[in-house]
């Protein structure tokens, strides 16, 4: 029997109740698929901090470094000042777990409707490579003169080497990995952010003479919007920087149908990853039961995925695409007809058949 250690962040507001049907879903896999999955449950976030002042203790950086995966709820409290734990939790765990990798799947499951008028599933399944520790999120800047008529605030964009190349190869690895169109898409801005878009476009090209195998296209950020909106099955890979990256990821969410259904994995392909649905804590659905938890179990199927057992994810992808078709009147809360729980038990119960 493979055992696998997962440290779980439930985190703040509708964090805890997703998780909790994530790890029902994932109980029920190990069951079926015969797995040994051993969870530990590090409470970090905003009740921690307002509680204990706790933010990231270097002890619980190393005890996650030591884990198979980490599995996250959300992290964000409407009574913690914007930004600390944005900083001091999220963007900390990036980097000292050198999370270097965001990976979002864009795809729209037979059963869930997309705002986009006559696009279905055989239009809409796409990946975007985002860099996840660079650029403007690196933290570069200041303010002078604050306050007064006269101010001005820098925000540097650091990117490195280093950095967008290891992003950049493995977009192209991902692409031949994922067989399907075997389309590379670089996201930039060339013709505005010339030092920066010129060190990623000359890696792009550098590195895809690695990969002939590979087709390569460039989009201006601004463009590759609109694209995405009017022709989404343009795309197989994109690859961008950190901010790009943030932006087109959220276009992608809502034209897969939602929140209610993105999920993402922050990877370190030399090390511990991280799991999460991306649509935030959702504070003011907390402890209400009506919060779809499809992203966060649709994030364990991804971490299930990653450590290697694709026959234990298909079982799973297969019960989230069943339930997605079948049960789930909606994604949204409170329209789904089912409560977060039962939601949870119709997805053990596809995997149990």
């Amino acid at each position: 029997m493979n055992s696998y250690r997962i440290a779980v962040i439930p985190g703040d507001g509708t964090g805890p109740e997703v998780m909790r049907e994530g790890l029902k879903a994932l109980k029920a896999l190990a069951e079926r698929c015969g797995l040994d999955f051993r969870f530990k449950e590090f409470l970090l976030g905003g009740e921690a901090y307002l509680k204990e002042g706790i933010l990231l203790p270097t002890g619980v950086i190393k005890e996650l470094k030591e884990m198979d995966a980490v599995y996250l709820g959300a992290i964000g409290h409407p009574d913690v000042k914007p930004g600390i734990l944005e900083r001091d939790v999220l963007l900390k765990l990036r980097f000292e777990l050198d999370l270097y990798i965001n990976l979002r799947p864009v795809v729209l499951f037979p059963g869930v409707q997309s705002p986009l008028r006559e696009k279905g599933p055989e239009h809409i399944d796409f990946v975007v490579v985002r860099e996840n520790t660079e650029g403007l999120y690196a933290g570069g800047g200041a303010f002078f003169k604050k306050g007064t008529p006269d101010e001005i605030a820098v925000q540097e964009s650091v990117n490195t080497r280093k950095g967008v190349e290891r992003c950049v190869r493995y977009a192209f690895e991902f692409c031949r990995r994922r067989n399907k169109k075997k389309h590379l898409t670089l996201c930039g801005k060339t013709n505005v952010l010339v030092y920066e878009s010129d060190l990623w476009y000359r890696v792009f090209q550098e590195v895809g003479a690695d990969y002939p195998d590979i087709e390569t296209g460039y989009q201006n950020v601004d463009a590759l919007c609109m694209w995405m909106i009017k022709n989404p099955e343009f795309f197989d890979v994109i690859v961008t920087n950190n901010m790009f990256g943030d932006i087109i990821t959220d276009v992608g969410a809502i034209i897969q149908g939602g929140l209610g259904i993105a999920a993402g994995a922050n990877i370190n392909p030399e090390g511990v990853s991280m799991f999460e649905p991306i649509g935030g804590s959702a504070p003011k659905y907390a402890g209400l039961n009506k919060i779809n938890p499809m992203a966060a179990i649709a994030a364990a199927q991804m971490m299930v995925d990653h450590i290697g057992e694709k026959e234990a994810s298909e079982v799973l992808l297969k019960a989230i695409k069943a339930v997605l078709k079948k049960d789930l009147k909606s994604l949204e809360a409170g329209r789904m007809g089912f409560t977060t729980q039962e939601v949870g038990d119709l997805v053990a119960g596809r995997i149990r058949e």
